[in-house]
């Protein structure tokens, strides 16, 4: 595999996990959230992620698993591991708590409020935050960069879809660090530097299975990443969209990235 490849696809994990900063600047720097930008941006990158993990990487998974299989036992593992994907982050997000989970729902005008500083509590809370964020984002980490490494322009369009996720993932992450510390700077740096959890999470990754990468390992890999993706749209942006008020925005947004999906992919056949 190409050095410039990987170099790309890690450039682009990259991108997607540092985005959690932009969030972080949204944080401090906006007077009030705009829940309909939001929104819309939420649900888009829920349609891109619904649409090309059932439409493409599910499919390239399958056909992968069959080649190398047969029709119904390559069928198999790609559903089977399709639903062990699922269960994987659906399994993160069982042992995260609620409170300090970084996809529960913060806005900026929480950081108005004065911080109680030296809190032991929240302190703690800030502490298992910034934990919660790099074991959230190591699978998506993970799926950005298996993703560009097949196919580099299926990886821009899933890394543009999961940064978009980690914006408002920023606010989240920002909100209880600053309420911890009482500093903005370090509720910046430390969210910005969440993101890192993604490009680690895609370094460890290619180091530990790449050296092992079989049509089995590549379909297991890609079908998971399809089951996670699934999840991550169904079980925290579309809900995450609606709780900002504003449901016929987030479905509309839906919509607008399938068929941005959709018409990327044709251009590309």
């Amino acid at each position: 595999m190409e050095f410039n490849s990987i170099l790309f696809a890690f450039a682009l994990t990259l991108f997607a996990g540092l985005s959690t900063g932009i969030g972080s600047a949204m944080a401090f720097f906006a007077k009030r959230t705009n829940t309909r930008f939001l929104a819309i941006s939420l649900g888009f990158s829920a349609g891109v992620m619904i649409y090309v993990s059932f439409v493409e990487i599910f499919m390239k998974a399958k056909d992968t698993m069959v080649e190398a299989y047969g029709e119904a036992s390559g069928t198999w593992y790609t559903v089977i591991a399709f639903f062990g994907g699922v269960l994987f982050i659906a399994l993160i997000d069982k042992f995260i708590p609620s409170a300090e989970n970084p996809h529960e729902l913060h806005s900026v005008e929480e950081m108005s409020a004065s911080p109680k500083v030296k809190d032991k509590k929240l302190m703690r809370m800030g502490m298992f935050t910034a934990l919660a964020i790099g074991i959230h984002n190591f699978p998506e980490g993970l799926a950005t960069f298996t993703a560009a490494l097949q196919d580099p322009n299926l990886g821009i369009a899933i890394a543009v879809a999961i940064a978009i996720h980690n914006i408002p993932e920023g606010i989240a992450v920002s909100v209880p660090i600053y309420y911890a510390t009482g500093s903005r700077k370090k509720a910046f740096r430390l969210s910005f530097l969440s993101g890192l959890s993604e490009p680690i999470g895609a370094l460890i990754g290619y180091l530990i299975l790449m050296p092992f990468m079989t049509p089995l390992t590549f379909g297991i890999i890609f079908a998971g990443v399809a089951g996670i993706m699934v999840f991550i749209s169904l079980d925290e942006l579309l809900p995450s969209a609606r709780e900002y008020g504003e449901h016929h925005l987030s479905i509309y947004g839906l919509f607008a990235g399938m068929a941005v999906m959709a018409v990327s992919l044709l251009l590309f056949l």
